[in-house]
């Protein structure tokens, strides 16, 4: 069964750094890039980052700078760095694998 769990958030203060992971099993986690998709309250979804096969990442232009994904395909585990946190950062966020989402974690940033 192919699974993604993601784990690591949090309330985090403005300014402050979380580490989200998504731990994924069921397919060969080293030959699939995987992505990160949050959901603002009240909002759609949003692209956030990505990471290819290969370890090459990219973020939206809202994160840039401040979020970056990375792979450790040793322990199938996807991140998401997170730093410089605003609170509009405030959202669910999911890993994806093409049509295969985890159930999300919630991120939380408020003083």
């Amino acid at each position: 069964e192919v699974q993604l769990v993601e784990s690591g958030g949090g309330l985090v203060q403005p300014g402050g750094s979380l580490r989200l992971s998504c731990e994924a099993s069921g397919f060969t986690f080293r030959s699939y890039a995987m992505s990160w998709v949050r959901q603002a309250p009240g909002k759609g979804l949003e692209w956030v980052g990505a990471i290819n096969s290969y370890g090459s990442s990219y973020c939206a232009d809202s994160v840039k700078g401040r979020f970056t994904a990375s792979r450790d395909n040793a322990k199938n585990i996807a991140y998401l760095q997170m730093s410089s946190l605003k609170s509009e950062d405030t959202a669910v966020y999911y890993c994806k694998q093409r049509t295969i989402w985890g159930q999300g974690t919630q991120v939380t940033v408020s003083s």
